[in-house]
């Protein structure tokens, strides 16, 4: 697989992914493997520990990880911490009682302390983002990188607990990577941007003032653009002769500036090109019509595509989004299979034998097009492998769908007409246009 080409139908200025090399991954399943090497790495940190993520909830897994910030900031590293104004509603007062006393600074991204933000239209795009940078230096060199990062699917919630049906007698099916190497540069600045650019969006007055007091504003005010254009820019440009070995891989962040469609492009880029099969798995399936034209088309010229989608439904109408679309992927030849031993929140996928990707985002119009996202894409047989073999033990426990499961007739007809509505209707309400 290249991978250099454009899909059919992108836009002339769509580019592959930046690919790094020498970088050394590790594939870690659910919050069960997470979590402890998020603490041992933040236990050894020695000048900085970045965190973002959606979700931080007050188990006794996720408190693991929040002592483990608070010892670090006790001992002079710089914590900082950002997260979702929405996910982590429910765990952010005490998550504020654990960190802010020990000196941790804890941002919130698109804050709902106040009822009247909810009718901002910006405010259904969320920071989604699961990322944590420990001792990385967002400007090192490229071809030496700094540092261990870590990103991936995986909220700061014990794997057995759900926000809305509480607790289960199995974890969830989740994935994260642990990341060293050049690659980790490019964590580090998404990152340090989405934490800077909610703590300004909270603190831009305090800011301002203590500019305008300050003996080399200047020098101040410049710091301050270099850290908002990291929002605004693209990765760290790769040295002309940075290594290609051992692992090849690229970090991808989608936002509402620069990246809106990345994640999106780099997956149809792959399965346009794809040889032989086709794996995703994705809790939250609806995807635009590029990305059903790329599935149908891989299928029909013999690729097996394969779809492990939620079979345990955490969300009616997230449910019937996707499966609204069985009929017109089955009759493509994609096969389905849906995931009911647990609940389903991974959002990885794999392509022939080189290519997979493990992330944040959905394949749904929320990832795709409004929310912060992040994934990793690598290119590495014995990785793709490890994440192959993981994805189909999931498979074999899944229900294979035969036929479609929803109302044959007029009814089905009004729920694809109402989930098609309702996604265009969100969508505009969101500020995006266009054909989804």
């Amino acid at each position: 697989m290249s991978g250099q080409g454009p899909p059919p139908g992108a836009s002339p200025a769509e580019e592959a992914p930046v690919l790094r090399g020498g970088n050394r991954l590790a594939l870690l399943r659910g919050g069960q493997m997470l979590f402890p090497a998020m603490v041992e790495a933040i236990g050894q940190a020695r000048h900085s520990v970045w965190v973002a993520s959606y979700i931080v909830h007050t188990d006794p897994a996720a408190e693991s990880v929040a002592q483990a910030l608070a010892a670090a900031a006790r001992r002079g590293v710089q914590v900082r911490v950002v997260v979702d104004g929405f996910g982590s509603l429910a765990g952010l007062p005490v998550w504020r009682r654990w960190l802010e006393p020990a000196g941790v600074a804890l941002a919130v991204f698109r804050p709902l302390d106040r009822w009247w933000r909810l009718l901002h239209p910006g405010q259904l795009r969320r920071l989604h983002q699961k990322l944590c940078v420990v001792d990385a230096d967002a400007d090192a060199d490229v071809r030496g990188g700094s540092g261990i990062g870590f990103v991936g699917g995986i909220n700061l919630i014990d794997d057995c607990h759900d926000l809305n049906h509480g607790w289960a007698s199995q974890p969830r099916l989740d994935f994260a990577v642990r990341v060293e190497g050049p690659l980790v540069a490019d964590i580090a600045q998404a990152v340090q941007a989405v934490w800077t650019r909610a703590a300004l969006g909270q603190e831009w007055r305090t800011e301002l003032s203590a500019l305008l007091r300050s003996n080399a504003p200047l020098n101040r005010l410049r710091g301050l653009a270099a850290a908002m254009r990291a929002a605004r820019g693209g990765p760290v440009p790769p040295a002309a002769d940075a290594p290609l070995a051992p692992v090849r891989a690229a970090f991808l962040m989608r936002d509402n500036l620069r990246r809106r469609r990345v994640i999106e492009q780099a997956y149809v880029r792959a399965i346009s090109q794809a040889r032989d099969r086709v794996l995703i798995v994705c809790p939250y399936f609806y995807p635009g019509q590029l990305f059903r034209r790329a599935l149908c088309r891989a299928a029909r010229r013999g690729v097996r595509v394969r779809l492990l989608l939620q079979g345990k439904v955490d969300y009616r109408l997230a449910a019937l989004a996707a499966r609204v679309l069985y009929d017109e992927l089955r009759g493509a030849g994609v096969e389905i299979h849906e995931y009911t031993p647990a609940w389903l929140h991974a959002k990885v996928a794999l392509v022939d034998d080189d290519w997979a990707t493990v992330g944040s985002s959905n394949i749904d119009p929320l990832s795709l097009l409004l929310n912060l996202e992040a994934n990793v894409v690598v290119r590495e047989p014995a990785f793709t492998d490890e994440l192959a073999r993981a994805c189909e033990a999931a498979i074999a426990e899944a229900t294979p769908v035969a036929r479609t499961p929803l109302q044959p007739g007029l009814r089905g007809l009004l729920q694809r007409g109402f989930v098609a509505w309702l996604a265009h209707w969100f969508l505009r309400v969101a500020g995006m246009s266009g054909r989804y």
